[in-house]
């Protein structure tokens, strides 16, 4: 019988597709629409201490093939978050879910951390290391001795299951080099990738910049980013130590790129750009559509060809 159940950290999942977060995940309506749907999990908007406008409008814009924007971390704040996902444990009892942080500073990240420790909280937490849309603040990710002191610091003393989102990656060396530093610490996942950050899209009529913040500048993301998702997820998952799965975000249109990402050696699946211009529906659709080639070509889990991309040798 044909399944698309996986495993992360030891967390049973019906189905290996989730949305991204920052898309259709910030308000609770949002978060029960996912619920609702044919996602095997949900993961909220990524939270800040307290809620957050994000950048002036506008600040997003729709792109031929993919999407453009500088949204700056518009959410409802980590209470808000916090409280639904306890909530949700409760109705749902084994339901894992994941739970966002993507605070400007390290001390943001520690206190959010620290209170979800102390918390009823026990699913997962994704840690953004990779916010290219905030004015003024660095993306982690690319800085590798800060990433390397973050997660000494987070670690010193968060107990619960833990992954960080990484910004993409473009150099063999920096692959060998984030992996090194992740191999050290008790990982649940990483997710890869975020939005290729700071292109710069150009209004031809106006002869203006798309969108409003950091004069113009913003983030890449949908089909067009594909290649580099796919490269990302298939270095990692090939240097990362086996017990860290790789989720994979990054140009999911179809069932075809869905897997592509798991012969790359993805675990988890998630969707942003598309899920956003379609709706939960888009699980449902991904889902039957990756069963189709499975079936196709005699899988039944996707375990039977999970990171077994082939190379021409």
């Amino acid at each position: 019988m044909l399944t698309l159940e996986t495993t992360i950290a030891g967390r049973h999942f019906d189905r290996c597709l989730m949305n991204a977060a920052g898309v259709r995940c910030q308000s609770s309506r949002d978060l029960d629409a996912l619920v609702q749907s044919r996602a095997g999990a949900y993961v909220t908007k990524s939270a800040t201490p307290a809620p957050r406008p994000g950048n002036p409008s506008p600040r997003m814009a729709t792109m031929p093939h993919g999407s453009f924007n500088s949204m700056g971390l518009p959410n409802n704040g980590l209470a808000y978050y916090l409280d639904y996902v306890i909530a949700d444990e409760q109705k749902r009892p084994g339901k894992t879910n994941f739970l966002s942080l993507a605070g400007t500073s390290l001390d943001d990240n520690l206190a959010m951390l620290h209170e979800i420790n102390d918390s009823a909280y026990q699913g997962f937490v994704e840690l953004n290391l990779s916010c290219p849309n905030v004015p003024g603040h660095p993306q982690t990710g690319y800085d590798f001795e800060a990433t390397r002191q973050t997660l000494e610091a987070v670690f010193d003393f968060y107990q619960k299951p833990l992954g960080v989102k990484l910004p993409p990656y473009f150099d063999m060396a920096h692959f060998d080099a984030i992996a090194g530093i992740l191999n050290q610490f008790p990982l649940s996942f990483v997710t890869t990738i975020n939005s290729v950050g700071n292109g710069l899209l150009v209004n031809f009529e106006t002869e203006t910049v798309a969108i409003k913040p950091k004069g113009g500048f913003g983030g890449i993301g949908g089909a067009s980013i594909k290649p580099t998702a796919l490269a990302n997820v298939r270095a990692l998952a090939q240097r990362l130590n086996p017990d860290i799965a790789v989720i994979g975000v990054g140009g999911i249109m179809s069932g075809r790129d869905a897997f592509e990402h798991i012969l790359c050696g993805a675990s988890m699946l998630q969707i942003g750009t598309q899920f956003g211009y379609e709706g939960p529906a888009i699980f449902a659709r991904i889902a039957k559509e990756l069963g189709d080639i499975m079936l196709l070509k005699g899988y039944t889990s996707i375990e039977d060809f999970r990171g077994k991309l082939k190379t021409l040798d």
